[in-house]
């Protein structure tokens, strides 16, 4: 029974490996004269490699607005966990379904009007950590893919219609911009050694005034994008 569960455990690990390569395991509360070794056995590289990715995606944010993303970017690894990447993501949105009902029951019962916010482009950098690598066996054919994670800051621009809420009468949308943190959630598969498919959660979060007509604040917004793209390695 010992063995069959140090069997289990040792299957699991390969399925996500997430150690350096001479890392080593000590399962001591299982048996204090064994060791459990990690082979990486890590097949695709990044270490000292630049990419390039082109990308299309959808705005997960924003009751009242419908939007796209297309997004363009470009890194480099100088280790295999850590990296950096710069980051242009052009949007375009609409109002909604959701904002149309509130505009129509509005106007048959005070004229209600729905704020909102919409994205028109976003760019940044980011410092990128790779610490997690996976090995997906599917139909006798292993899929790998790291997991990376990313840090830093971007320039958003935007158009709303905060004085439309304000004064309640039709006017003009403000463009404005804004510096906001910048971080990503994403998984890379790859294809071969050159080509893969990356699937990231990108998000900015950045301060704006609220709709107020009186000592407006800045709160914070929120952009997601949720996008896969292709990239190419070199």
């Amino acid at each position: 029974m010992k063995s069959l569960l140090i069997i289990v455990l040792a299957y699991l690990g390969c399925l996500t490996v997430n150690a350096a390569e001479s890392d080593t395991y000590d399962f001591s509360w299982l048996d204090p004269d064994k060791q459990v070794f990690v082979l990486q056995n890590r097949k695709f590289r990044k270490d000292g490699r630049f990419y390039l990715n082109a990308g299309y995606g959808i705005t997960t944010s924003g009751a009242f607005v419908d939007a796209t993303s297309i997004q363009g970017r470009v890194g480099y690894f100088f280790k295999e966990e850590l990296g950096f990447e710069f980051l242009y993501a052009m949007n375009s949105g609409e109002e909604n379904d959701t904002a149309n009902s509130v505009r129509t029951s509005g106007s048959a019962g005070g004229g209600a009007r729905p704020f909102r916010r919409i994205v028109q482009n976003y760019m940044g950098g980011m410092v990128l950590w790779s610490p997690f690598y996976s090995k997906i066996n599917t139909f006798n054919k292993i899929v790998y893919m790291d997991w990376i994670f990313g840090l830093g800051l971007a320039k958003i621009e935007e158009e709303n219609n905060r004085n439309e809420v304000i004064n309640q009468v039709d006017s003009e949308d403000l463009n404005e911009t804004h510096t906001g943190i910048l971080w990503n959630a994403g998984a890379k598969f790859y294809l071969d050694e050159r080509w893969s498919i990356r699937l990231d959660l990108t998000t900015v979060h950045y301060q704006a005034k609220e709709a107020k007509s009186s000592n407006p604040e800045d709160i914070w917004y929120s952009n997601y994008d949720l996008a896969v793209s292709l990239s190419a390695s070199f």
